[in-house]
């Protein structure tokens, strides 16, 4: 790693920071992380396991492989429930194992594979800020070997990366948010029409306008905002609401 240029690193920093552009692709996020690792480690392949959040007790997932061996090695792992991925995971602190008897001894069934695999060193570092830990990056060799040095970079990679996914889906839930809030208002100020509408039209008071509002909705499974829109629009016949609103 000493021989890396400063820019090589800097770039590759730049990259997996920078999560808030309008082209951020997260799948694309994954595999240059792994790659940035065999291009800046010397390491011989890396892997990336994430938790899936959809899951009510969230696994984890298989989403990036800078080789096929690193991707059958931890596809093995997720079948086995077996190795230094999970461990990572679930301890939320860096597995290193190397050398294949300390290996078989803790992971006999993954020593196996790594071991027909070409691979006899392992690390796994988890994805984590703060308390979370969001998954494990895996750094694969075929020689024992991987320094100090190489160790902490491989930490401040995974670190950057999981600060900008957190970043970007913080984000995006904040858009989310804000969407759903400007929906609302909208929603309301059609509902506020409707109202009036329905109560002059109809010679209803305000709240047996609204009442026959919802009913309508309710009754046809139709979203609330939509039957205002369509009241205030002149396209829905008032004399369908006229019904409602005598039950």
């Amino acid at each position: 790693m000493s021989g890396v240029p400063p820019e090589r690193l800097s770039r590759a920093f730049v990259e997996l920071a920078d999560t808030l552009t309008g082209e951020f692709d997260s799948a694309d996020l994954m595999h240059r992380l792994t790659e940035h690792c065999v291009e800046l480690l010397d390491v011989d392949a890396a892997g990336l396991l994430l938790a899936d959040p959809a899951e009510a007790h969230p696994v984890l997932r298989l989403v990036a492989s800078s080789t096929e061996r690193a991707r059958v090695l931890d596809l093995l792992q997720l079948q086995d429930e077996e190795g230094p991925s999970l461990e990572c995971y679930r301890t939320g602190e860096i597995v290193s194992t190397s050398g294949s008897d300390e290996i078989h001894r803790r992971w006999p069934h993954f020593a196996e594979a790594a071991g027909d695999l070409g691979f006899a060193e392992v690390h796994a570092v988890p994805m984590r800020l703060r308390e979370r830990t969001f998954g494990s990056l895996n750094l694969f060799r075929a020689e024992p070997g991987l320094t100090t040095a190489e160790a902490h970079l491989a930490r401040a990679l995974a670190d950057v990366t999981t600060i900008g996914l957190v970043q970007e889906r913080t984000l995006r839930q904040r858009e989310a948010l804000n969407e759903q809030l400007r929906g609302a208002l909208d929603s309301r100020v059609a509902i506020e029409q409707a109202k009036g509408v329905l109560a002059e039209r109809l010679d209803l008071d305000v709240e047996e306008a609204f009442a026959a509002l919802r009913r309508y909705a309710r009754s046809r499974s139709l979203r609330l905002n939509d039957v205002a829109r369509s009241v205030v629009s002149g396209s829905l016949r008032l004399d369908d609401l006229r019904a409602g609103a005598s039950h």
